[in-house]
């Protein structure tokens, strides 16, 4: 797999603990929305068990001219390092990786159900999805404990709202917690709130990803719906 130099051009905290790296896209590099890379850390001033890189998922589409990665800022030796970089740091980059992509199929009907920092490649897919003008029908449940714990809310309120096939569905479960006055769902992502936003929940193309806990529990409730196993496309975030 190739392997890429790379210079930290901007961050930006997206939510809550959540913080975005964007770099400049290396020449010769290409990816399909919804695949990750291996970021590496240069020379750090420490490391862990784990090493000094880590897989993410590419947040970006392959349509824009900057790569982006988000991440939640837990208390990590890699996480300390890339909280601190400045741009202009130097990192290095493997890959793409990983088939969590876009259907060849336009026609099909697409679902995702996603949390917490599960959104990075969802917003990768969901966007590229509305640039190639096919028509996918798309939903997206989007499942957080507040508005500002939900990294890119309003970027992918915004985009669907550009798009009559395209429909966010954000689930707060901790709302009245927040400094903001939430109007949409609340509680957790469950089949009756499904009901709600499908006509036919056996229908879908799903993607499922987040929290090990999330992907399992909205694998057995889609199953247990009557959505067949290859209808399911699943990725776990444990963190780290």
């Amino acid at each position: 797999m190739a392997g890429y130099q790379l210079k930290l051009k901007r961050k930006q905290q997206v939510a809550e603990g959540t913080l975005a790296l964007y770099f400049d896209k290396p020449d010769g590099f290409s990816f399909k929305a919804g695949q990750c890379v291996r970021l590496g850390l240069v020379d750090p001033p420490e490391t862990d068990d784990e090493g000094q890189a880590r897989i993410l998922s590419l947040a970006s589409t392959p349509g824009e001219p900057e790569l982006m990665v988000a991440t939640r800022i837990r208390d990590s030796a890699f996480k300390r390092v890339l909280k601190t970089l400045e741009p202009g740091a130097d990192l290095t980059l493997k890959g793409p990786y990983g088939d969590f992509t876009l259907p060849g199929d336009p026609t099909r009907e697409l679902v995702f159900i996603t949390g917490g920092i599960g959104i990075t490649p969802v917003r990768s897919m969901l966007l590229q999805a509305i640039a190639e003008h096919k028509g996918r029908k798309i939903i997206l449940f989007y499942a957080n404990r507040r508005p500002e714990d939900a990294a890119f809310l309003d970027e992918l309120t915004q985009a669907c709202a550009t798009d009559p096939n395209c429909t966010l569905v954000a689930a707060m479960s901790q709302a009245e917690r927040s400094a903001q006055h939430w109007q949409g769902e609340c509680g957790h992502v469950d089949r009756a709130m499904l009901a709600r936003h499908l006509t036919d929940i056996t229908r879908p193309v799903y993607y499922l990803d987040g929290p090990p806990g999330l992907v399992a529990a909205m694998r057995t409730m889609l199953v247990d719906a009557g959505v067949a196993e290859d209808q399911l496309r699943t990725e776990e975030f444990a963190g780290y």
